[in-house]
């Protein structure tokens, strides 16, 4: 229960959340019964039918409509007294920059992706605004508080990026479903509904030289004079599972040491039946809509945790080709895969399960195949009830001053001794840091082999996170955006970036320093160029490594599951990667993780990474 002081503060503080989602809706509820009265939300995502088993603000028929927009309605019903502004838009937008955080007592992130987290940290940094981040995943999550030049920020910790794998693994030898998933959709959609201009590593070429494989490509996906989109999904089909398998087995050296693939064509699949016929209907008025339209539904698979039979698999892959054909026909050749596009996931997961039934890896279900598309861990409501809470708890220490009594609190999965959160003391800034210190970054790059394109779509937009980036060498500024720029400007860039490094106007060699930065989020960063022949093809896959210049192991963030006793003084860790295999960790790590607990019991963490710290 909130004293007179505190509650004269909640009500005179205006706040800012960005993300309505499941941690969002909880903490907009626990906001307004707390007593605050003015605040604001920012949310760009719509509504889906997956959302309702979390997020309790919203109903069936708000599916497709603004989360921002049916949270504050849903709120406002109940507490109808106080303002709620929500602004159904990205965070990133222009709009919101540091002008338009400067207003807000306190920032409050419940946001799912790095990208944005990163985005907010800058602005609240420059705004001068107290942040409280969190996150959760299934029964993990934790929240803290980052104050600018008194606490460390969201950036200080490294920040585990999505995985990526190498092409070859992807095309020739998968042995896991996130290789079938990521194969289908970022090779066979984007083929087949993306820019065809794009160069594709789709098709396995054999090493046999007198081979007509190289020609498969255009056989396999140019739609032909006259062809039906059924006919049409057939000859997809028997492309992709059926002869490309068969080009695969010719390199006989790959599997020497695997198992062989088998290939699948369509009359192996309907040797006793027929193939399913399709009307070009969704059985719904809006059937071309990417919320309703259902190859799935309209074959009577309506369980989205059920794994389809091969068969089941076949059917959807050509009924969803083909309604992907008949109803985004004025989109092909834009189409970007979306989890949440429904029509594109079942296709994804069809030719997912096809590709897995061909390698003999499991297949899996829609809502699974979802949650490896999209890097979901699916949530929990309970855990994202009690994160909402530790939110708001540490927003009220802000307003009140009290930034000593912040705490970083994590929720366990185990609990030990009853104990189910786990406070720590809140860090120091790091001085290694590139955006709140501004450390010089490292970057490993052949120059001669590496157009500016790649940087700054892998590093500078990637992994850096920097949304409108200006980058320069010296002087001389190489690569700008920006909606006021000169035409004969804009030319120019686009030539940069088509460019290898050593070969533009300032040559990007061995030594050079580039300045990166964003007005919008007031950031600067410096990267130092190291130039570099090889890459390791299956751990760097994109031949660039981005490092913290003066890196320690103490921020170095750990693989696999970390797990911390601490009884007293005496501290006892130890590691364990993806294969289970345990890994050392050194005595900087050690002491680093031992300062966070403050518990002189024993306490047991499991998490993903260092911190346990969770999206």
């Amino acid at each position: 229960m909130a004293t007179p002081e505190e509650l004269a503060v909640i009500e005179k503080a205006k706040v800012l959340m960005v993300g309505a989602g499941g941690i969002g809706c909880e903490l907009l509820k626990t906001l307004a019964l707390t007593g605050f009265k003015d605040i604001h939300l920012i949310d760009l995502d719509t509504i889906e039918v997956s959302n309702l088993n979390r997020q309790f603000l919203f109903r069936k028929q708000h599916v497709g409509q603004s989360k921002a927009k049916v949270a504050r309605d849903a709120v406002l019903k109940f507490k109808p007294d106080i303002k709620i502004e929500a602004h159904h838009a990205n965070v990133k937008n222009s709009d919101f920059d540091v002008e338009f955080f400067k207003q807000f007592n306190v920032v409050l992130n419940g946001l799912d992706n790095v990208d944005a987290r990163r985005h907010v940290n800058r602005l609240c940094l420059a705004a001068g605004v107290p942040l409280v981040e969190s996150g959760s995943t299934g029964y993990l999550g934790q929240v803290t508080v980052h104050v600018k030049d008194q606490t460390e920020c969201y950036e200080c910790q490294t920040k585990e990026l999505p995985k990526t794998y190498p092409v070859c693994t992807i095309t020739n030898t998968p042995s896991k479903p996130v290789h079938c998933i990521v194969w289908a959709k970022d090779l066979l959609f984007a083929r087949l509904f993306g820019d065809r201009n794009q160069s594709s590593d789709l098709i396995v070429h054999t090493n046999d030289r007198t081979s007509s494989a190289a020609t498969a490509d255009t056989d396999f996906f140019n739609i032909k004079d006259g062809e039906t989109p059924e006919s049409y999904a057939c000859r997809v089909f028997d492309g992709v599972f059926g002869d490309n398998i068969e080009v695969a087995l010719r390199n006989e050296e790959t599997w020497k040491s695997r198992k062989r693939p088998r290939p699948l064509y369509i009359c192996e699949v309907y040797s006793d039946a027929k193939k399913p016929r399709i009307d070009g209907s969704c059985n719904s008025p809006d059937g071309n809509d990417k919320h309703t339209a259902s190859a799935a539904r309209i074959l009577g698979l309506s369980n989205p945790q059920e794994v389809w039979t091969v068969r089941d698999s076949a059917n959807v892959f050509l009924k969803a080709l083909e309604l992907l054909l008949n109803t985004r026909q004025k989109d092909i050749g834009s189409l970007v895969f979306d989890k949440d596009d429904q029509l594109a996931m079942e296709f994804v997961t069809a030719a997912a399960n096809l590709r897995s039934s061909c390698f003999d890896i499991p297949m899996q279900s829609l809502f699974e195949a979802k949650g490896i598309a999209g890097n979901i861990v699916h949530a929990i409501a309970t855990t994202n009830a009690i994160i909402s809470g530790l939110i708001v708890l540490e927003a009220i220490k802000l307003l009140m001053g009290n930034l000593d009594d912040c705490r970083t609190t994590y929720c366990l999965e185990y609990p030990r001794r009853k104990m189910l959160l786990m406070p720590a003391e809140l860090s120091a800034p790091k001085s290694s840091c590139y955006v709140c210190s501004q450390s010089t970054l490292l970057l490993e790059v052949n120059t001669t082999m590496t157009r500016l394109r790649e940087v700054v779509e892998k590093i500078v937009r990637g992994q850096l996170s920097v949304n409108s980036p200006m980058i320069s060498q010296g002087p001389c500024l190489i690569y700008e955006t920006g909606d006021d720029l000169e035409e004969d400007m804009v030319t120019q860039y686009n030539q940069n970036l088509e460019k290898f490094l050593d070969s533009l106007p300032a040559p990007i060699v061995d030594g050079s320093i580039l300045s990166i930065e964003d007005f919008q989020q007031e950031f600067t960063c410096h990267l130092q160029i190291k130039h570099r022949e090889i890459f390791d093809e299956e751990k760097e896959p994109d031949n660039m490594v981005l490092s913290g210049k003066l890196s320690t192991t103490r921020d170095q963030a750990l693989p696999g599951s970390v797990q911390l006793t601490a009884v007293a003084d005496n501290v006892s860790i130890h590691a364990v990667d993806d294969d289970d295999e345990v890994i050392l960790i050194d005595e900087v790590a050690k002491q680093d993780l031992k300062r966070k607990v403050l518990d002189e019991e024993s306490v047991i963490v499991c998490g993903k990474r260092q911190r346990t710290e969770v999206s």
